[in-house]
């Protein structure tokens, strides 16, 4: 079984599945997050959905290079999560079946390609008190005890 974090899901509430792949990317004592300004201000471990075609580990690639401007490099799998949101940008109510990955950031490309989003590093021990989603903080603060 999955774990759920966040609120449950909203009773009579049709939620679509969506599944996405996110990464904790540690260097030198610090982590790479996305700070996304719309449609709400929030830090988040880069990443998203998985376009149909995609293989998890291909999406993961193509979302944190538009979320950070980062080639990443040797992918591995920690786990995953659910949660349940509604996703303005999409008018859409889902349940969120995010795989979370750790991975090495390599090579800055240049700046975020997605709209409204910065990349940020921060010191690894403090990154989960700035993610937005629980699901988000338990993969951070996981990371952070073993580094």
């Amino acid at each position: 079984m999955i774990k759920r974090y966040g609120t449950p899901p909203k009773e009579g509430q049709r939620h679509v599945l969506r599944r996405g792949v996110y990464a904790v990317l540690p260097r030198d004592g610090d982590v790479l997050l996305t700070f996304q300004a719309a449609p709400f201000e929030e830090f988040q471990l880069p990443g998203g959905g998985i376009d149909p075609g995609e293989s998890p580990v291909q999406a993961l690639h193509r979302e944190v290079y538009e979320e950070t401007g980062w080639k990443i490099a040797t992918p591995r799998r920690l786990g995953a999560f659910r949660r349940f949101t509604y996703m303005p940008e999409y008018d859409l109510w889902a349940e969120k079946l995010c795989e979370i990955y750790i991975a090495r950031p390599v090579l800055q490309l240049g700046p975020p390609v997605e709209p409204d989003h910065q990349a940020i590093w921060t010191e690894a021990r403090a990154a989960a008190h700035f993610l937005a989603n629980a699901g988000d903080r338990a993969f951070a603060m996981r990371y952070a005890k073993g580094a």
